[in-house]
């Protein structure tokens, strides 16, 4: 079975629309997304709609959680949650809560966001010095001392990584379909950066005892999606989209 995965969406549609032809034209039978799949100031929900047509198994991103956990009542001042509430309405909303933490597909394969306990924290990335770098595998496996499968997918950081253990399990970051950078302050400030403004998957597919893994980078309409960031007052995002970079101050 072939299977494509998705992470990190952030409600771009045109970003998704591309990597799902990009992903049919590659005879995938089976889509998974990681999460994170609406929050942005893009089209969360024609986002939504998008994805109820192709089936895909899904789990739920610490972003996801920030949509319907979201009180415009408490934060009037949070101008794109309350954007992404009106535009998307009851039934997505309840379909975010829905959606696992994490999962096991075809026996083998487990799905997480950030770690198997935490939406949060990033697997593979130490970003302790304002960039990501990948962490000692002493750090990675503490994560992991209750999993067993032999592959395991992560998203979270925006960073396309594949990275093999000496346990012998193979740990598989897709990137983000729909924001190529961003920066943040949780726990302490750091950018995440792709340098392109490609849309990022990857295909998975298994060739006898072993995994075969392609990181793949898709060309989309980036400027529609930059021009409805602005629309939404997000200069912030329309400069990751378009440029894959952080602008610094």
């Amino acid at each position: 079975m072939k299977f494509a995965v998705l992470s990190d969406i952030h409600g771009n549609l045109w970003a998704l629309t591309a990597v799902l032809e990009d992903a049919k034209r590659r005879g995938i039978d089976q889509f998974i997304n990681l999460g994170d799949v609406l929050y942005g100031p893009l089209k969360p929900f024609e986002t939504y709609t998008l994805l109820q047509t192709i089936d895909a198994i899904t789990i739920q991103g610490n972003e996801d959680r920030d949509i319907y956990e979201f009180e415009p009542s408490r934060d009037e001042s949070h101008l794109t949650l309350i954007y992404m509430l009106k535009e998307l309405g009851e039934e997505p909303i309840q379909w975010l809560k829905s959606l696992p933490k994490t999962t096991v597909v075809a026996e083998e394969i487990f799905a997480c966001h950030g770690i198997p306990t935490s939406d949060l924290v990033y697997l593979l990335e130490d970003i302790s010095i304002g960039f990501p770098i990948v962490k000692d595998e002493a750090a990675i496996l503490s994560y992991l001392d209750e999993i067993s499968h032999p592959v395991i997918l992560c998203g979270h950081s925006h960073i396309p990584r594949v990275v093999q253990l000496s346990s012998g399990q193979l740990i598989i970051n897709p990137g983000s379909v729909g924001v190529p950078a961003y920066d943040d302050d949780v726990p302490s400030y750091h950018a995440m950066q792709n340098y392109s403004p490609l849309a990022s998957y990857a295909v998975l597919e298994k060739q006898g005892d072993d995994w075969q893994v392609e990181l793949l980078k898709i060309p989309y309409d980036i400027q529609s999606a930059v021009n409805q960031a602005q629309c939404q007052g997000r200069e912030d995002w329309a400069y990751w989209i378009k440029t894959g970079r952080v602008a610094m101050a």
